[in-house]
């Protein structure tokens, strides 16, 4: 790995363990405050929407590989897995929420509270990356 490319995936391990903590410590602190209905719309938001991420990333990773590895090809081959991924991300939060929505019966703003922390997590990200010593590397160094 190149040293933007290490660069990034710290960033998007960062990023995961943000989303985690914060819809963890979310879902924990709406559960005492407004009880565990909403704790645990909160927590199903926050899963899904990490899944979510994954798959995304996942999905990205791949297709940058590809392209890499079959610069010349004619016809590019991209494994069904990668469509099912990026597909599979809209579905998965279609179905969770329908799912937490109409037959769990929890408050539709704690599952939307619990979408947030994957934004969140990057908007920490971001943040962090303002404010730490050193620069970003590009990727002609």
């Amino acid at each position: 790995m190149t040293a933007s490319e290490t660069f990034y995936a710290r960033a998007e391990r960062r990023i995961e363990f943000f989303a985690l903590s914060l819809g963890a410590a979310g879902a924990l602190c709406a559960g005492l405050i407004w009880g565990i209905r909403i704790g645990t719309g909160v927590a199903g938001g926050a899963a899904i929407s990490w899944v979510n991420f994954r798959w995304m990333k996942q999905g990205i990773g791949t297709l940058a590989r590809l392209s890499r590895a079959q610069e010349g090809a004619e016809k590019v081959r991209v494994p069904p897995s990668v469509y099912f991924k990026f597909i599979g991300r809209y579905a998965l939060l279609f179905a969770g929420a329908y799912v937490i929505l109409t037959y769990l019966s929890l408050p539709p703003a704690s599952l939307l509270a619990g979408f947030a922390s994957v934004f969140v997590g990057a908007l920490i990200e971001v943040a962090g990356q303002l404010f730490r010593a050193g620069h970003v590397p590009h990727a002609d160094s």
